[in-house]
């Protein structure tokens, strides 16, 4: 029934004109109709390209050159930059080690000043018992005070030194206003003018730095 039915209607004919399985044609009209197969070769073939098989442009060589160049720029100013935070924490480092180093050596400064008073009361009454204690008035206790006195401030110089701090002996010396102060002049009898002749007040360093200065007299040249 269906063999007659298209019969009626067309001829069986192939895609180029001849009389092929799989096309029909009717009477009346030019149109075909293919078969599903021939439609997807069809959609295959007229499909977009596959943009993996576009061809790709090398960078040339001028260019590569270009970015090496500035590759290596920028490694040479890292480089730099590296070197300068090592130098900088390197000063950092030793900063912090001379502030503790010196936090552990002048850390009883202030007590010291305040010692080295006590030893000048100390020194002051040895001499004045030194001075009761003459051959003219022999008197044993006094002797005995002097000699106690004398033997305390032996050992109160000897942890002086234990501890870094020594008593300045600038008699004689050139005066220097980092360790002296000046309380007077007195004439140069014997004696250079700009050193000192006499001293008012001991002055005392810890570790080498000065932590009391010396009052100290001049000697000047004598103006007739």
């Amino acid at each position: 029934m269906a063999a007659r039915s298209l019969r009626r209607f067309g001829t069986v004919l192939p895609f180029g004109g001849a009389p092929r399985r799989g096309s029909l044609y009717f009477r009346g009209s030019p149109c075909v109709f293919s078969t599903a197969a021939q439609q997807r070769s069809t959609g295959d073939e007229c499909g977009p390209e596959d943009p993996r098989d576009e061809p790709k442009h090398p960078l040339s060589d001028c260019a590569l050159e270009h970015k090496a160049i500035k590759l290596e720029e920028q490694v040479r100013d890292l480089t730099e930059r590296y070197r300068k935070a090592l130098a900088d924490s390197e000063n950092v480092r030793r900063r912090t080690q001379k502030f503790v180093e010196d936090a552990k050596l002048f850390g009883i400064q202030s007590f010291c000043r305040d010692l080295v008073e006590v030893a000048d009361i100390l020194e002051k009454t040895a001499e004045s018992a030194a001075e009761e204690a003459e051959p003219s008035n022999p008197n044993p206790t006094l002797n005995k005070i002097y000699e106690g006195l004398s033997l305390i401030e032996a050992k109160l110089q000897s942890v002086f030194a234990k501890h870094g701090l020594q008593k300045m002996n600038p008699v004689g010396g050139k005066y220097d206003p980092y360790d002296h102060e000046i309380v007077c002049h007195v004439p140069a009898e014997g004696m250079q003018p700009g050193t000192i002749a006499l001293v008012t007040q001991d002055g005392y360093k810890l570790h080498g730095r000065t932590i009391r200065h010396a009052l100290v007299g001049v000697a000047v040249e004598s103006q007739e």
